[in-house]
């Protein structure tokens, strides 16, 4: 049988930039955790239950992995894009709507909070497709960068959220920011996910999806399917994705919420920082999904988890220092970390299994460390550096995680497939 021909450049540049919404949304919610925490909870604990509220929505992403992976798995990609965008949609438009604290009393946290449930579904069904999608429709020799750009047009939604939510808190004073302001960039994102929901239906099916469809190899039961055949390899995506998933949540987007609680920096200032800390994502992206294409998964892994191990601490000690070009390099820094892990750990993460089943292996694992170790981790090391008084503690996390999963990366099975010269 012939290998499946890779798919043409319109399909992936469309469900490459359909992160973008995903990410734009999330990282919002914490780039504007201070002031949504003044909104929707005032007076009921502030910061840390907004926080608290972002990792519990962070908790149904899982669920949503598995449903939207089921589905994935036995009706093909291109549909669970199509659901997953078509419900993030709403559920932005929807957080746009909301009436606040001053409104309705606690009932705005609580409206607030169950639509980061269905926005936590709904992504967690949107980023292991696309990951699959990209892997699967890519050249073998070029999986590495293709599918890296998952994570990095993921980062443009990042830069997207940090850029209009520094202008929004920049520009507006803050009583209209606290009464309406703070609606625009959930407007704009709802009208962002509409707009590629509508060019995603362009899109073809992924040609490895279709192939197993067409040999009659599709599992009956997906998530049955990968537990039982591929265990190890969901516990390898697992290990992979919590180290991608703390390095991006504590080193990138809890960053802001950090400096900010700190009294380090103003809200505005933050997010400047962050917005620069995105471009530095952006440019390293690419650059690593490529060379793990030419080295390979593996050493590229273990190299970047021996750095997350050793930098992090020195890095956040800059950024509670008192010199804005120490926080810029510290910021700067992380960022490219945390970018590295995503680039190399997207097509990793997926090269775990084979394409039947391969949504809900993800699902599996690499969703589920992103639950664990993206959504609690803010919350977390808010936790730590105010009971602590450490202004490295969230460093210290990063280092736990990097030093935990180093023994897994050591004796993770080289994926990238051979190239023939």
């Amino acid at each position: 049988m012939t290998s499946p021909q890779p798919l043409d450049r319109r399909s992936l540049a469309l469900a490459a930039m359909s992160t973008v919404v995903e990410w734009y949304d999330f990282t919002l919610f914490l780039y504007l955790a201070t002031v949504l925490s003044r909104v929707f909870f005032a007076g009921h604990g502030g910061v840390l239950t907004t926080l608290a509220g972002f990792a519990v929505a962070y908790l149904m992403r899982p669920v949503g992995a598995m449903v939207f992976g089921h589905f994935g798995d036995r009706r093909g990609r291109r549909a669970t894009l199509l659901a997953s965008m078509a419900l993030m949609t709403v559920a932005m438009l929807l957080t746009a709507m909301l009436p606040t604290a001053a409104q309705v009393g606690p009932l705005a946290g609580v409206l607030l909070l169950l639509l980061r449930c269905v926005m936590g579904f709904a992504v967690g069904g949107e980023y292991t497709g696309v990951v699959a999608y990209l892997l699967e429709g890519a050249p073998a020799h070029r999986r590495g960068l293709v599918t890296s750009l998952a994570a990095a047009t993921s980062e443009i939604g990042g830069l997207l959220a940090a850029g209009i939510a520094a202008l929004t808190v920049s520009l507006m004073p803050a009583p209209e920011l606290d009464s309406w302001g703070w609606r625009l960039p959930f407007l704009f994102g709802a009208a962002l996910a509409g707009s590629i929901l509508f060019a995603r239906a362009a899109m073809k099916e992924s040609p490895e999806f279709e192939a197993s469809r067409d040999a009659g190899t599709l599992a009956q039961r997906p998530l049955a399917h990968a537990l039982l055949r591929h265990r190890w390899g969901i516990l390898r995506g697992f290990a992979i994705s919590a180290l991608g998933s703390i390095t991006y949540y504590v080193g990138i987007t809890y960053v802001p919420v950090y400096l900010t609680s700190a009294g380090s920096v103003t809200e505005a200032q933050a997010l400047q920082l962050a917005t620069l800390a995105a471009l530095a994502v952006i440019v390293v992206t690419p650059f690593v999904g490529l060379l793990s294409d030419r080295v390979g998964r593996r050493p590229v892994l273990v190299g970047l988890a021996v750095l997350c191990a050793a930098m992090p601490y020195l890095m956040f000690r800059l950024l509670a220092g008192a010199s804005p070009g120490a926080a810029l390099l510290g910021a700067v820094v992380l960022a490219m970390l945390a970018g590295g892990v995503s680039a190399v750990g997207a097509v990793a993460t997926a090269e775990q299994m084979p394409a039947e089943g391969r949504l809900s292996g993800l699902a599996l694992g690499a969703t589920t460390a992103t639950a664990l170790f993206g959504g609690l981790t803010p919350w977390l090391a808010q936790i730590l550096t105010e009971r602590t008084g450490s202004t490295t503690a969230p460093g210290l996390m990063i280092a736990a995680v990097a030093v935990g999963v180093l023994p897994v990366l050591l004796m993770l099975p080289e994926t990238r497939p051979a190239i023939r010269r």
